[in-house]
């Protein structure tokens, strides 16, 4: 028996790197064995930072999707959906936007946060001030017990619990309050050792060919205190170790965590196995996601049919919203 019901979302925004994987992807994978889970693709959201070019949304959708199941999401487990095709959503984004105080957007540290990631783009709109918001409609259209989410989204999902109190209160109770899931940090930084983002251009995808993740691995900073092979190491502040510890067998693991302090291992020859182990570990995932490239109207009917499933559940919702709010 499936406790509840959960919702999350990605924006479609690019390709999908390993940060994605190991900081929402495979907490998705085990999540849909105990729940209800409704996932989707959140390209409203990806227009509050890509308005002028909205090509990347599309051209990402499906690659998207693609991903969810190579990594073990699966359609017959979850729900998936796009959200611009479940026009509920904007008239419930509408209904919240009319209750929610201006200052819990203004406070809201993951909005300032944003603001300074995403400095080489002009954010400054209401849509981007209002994400929240929004976010608010996805997660309650479908009443939602739970949220999955990484420490920097917690504020927001903090947020639809208080505009699904408000709500309630003002009205009628017609939404539960969701809890915060918080997912593990995933330990993998970028190959610049800042966090794996998009924007920074220091993401390993999850379609990089052999040659691009060899030519990536060799770019990663390790251990800056190392300047030469003769320096002694230290594994637990390198970010190429954290990837063998994910990716390599314990065997390998522990010796590079043995050679390294004392400079056994050059870090080039640690990045060389890792790369290795990398390509190996992805090799089911792009295996499946080849398969399922030649089959792009299998996927097609995967969405429709969640489209389809979200859309009934969405107007349901609505029809008691209307109800409350007596319009």
């Amino acid at each position: 028996m499936k406790k509840g019901k959960i919702v999350s979302g990605m924006r479609p925004t690019g390709k999908i790197h390993l940060g994605h994987l190991h900081g929402a992807l495979l907490n998705w994978k085990k999540l849909q064995e105990k729940y209800n889970c409704f996932y989707f693709i959140a390209d409203w959201h990806a227009l509050t930072s890509e308005y002028a070019h909205p090509d990347i949304i599309r051209e990402s959708t499906y690659d998207i999707i693609i991903d969810w199941i190579s990594v073990g999401l699966d359609p017959e487990l979850s729900t998936f959906f796009i959200q611009s095709e479940i026009k509920e959503h904007a008239e419930l984004y509408l209904i919240f936007s009319m209750i929610t105080p201006l200052p819990w957007l203004e406070r809201n540290p993951t909005y300032k946060e944003q603001l300074s990631e995403l400095s080489q783009k002009n954010v400054y709109t209401y849509g981007f001030l209002g994400y929240p918001v929004l976010q608010a409609a996805d997660i309650l259209m479908y009443k939602a017990n739970g949220v999955p989410v990484g420490e920097d989204q917690a504020p927001h999902v903090e947020l639809t619990r208080e505009i699904a109190r408000r709500f309630n209160h003002l009205y009628q109770e017609v939404f539960p309050v969701p809890d915060v899931l918080l997912t593990p940090t995933s330990k993998l930084l970028g190959i610049d050792r800042r966090k794996m983002s998009k924007s920074y251009g220091n993401s390993i995808f999850l379609t990089d060919t052999d040659e691009k993740i060899d030519a990536k691995v060799a770019q990663m900073i390790t251990d800056p205190q190392r300047a030469r092979k003769t320096d002694p190491g230290d594994p637990t502040i390198c970010n190429v170790f954290s990837f063998h510890e994910i990716y390599s067998d314990n065997e390998a693991t522990e010796t590079i965590r043995s050679e390294c302090p004392s400079a056994r291992i050059g870090c080039v020859d640690c990045k060389r196995k890792m790369a290795s182990a990398l390509k190996i570990g992805l090799e089911p995932i792009r295996a499946k996601r080849k398969e399922l490239e030649s089959d792009t109207e299998g996927v097609k009917e995967i969405m429709a049919e969640g489209n389809k499933k979200s859309r009934a559940i969405a107007r349901q919702t609505m029809e008691e919203v209307r109800e409350a709010v007596k319009i």
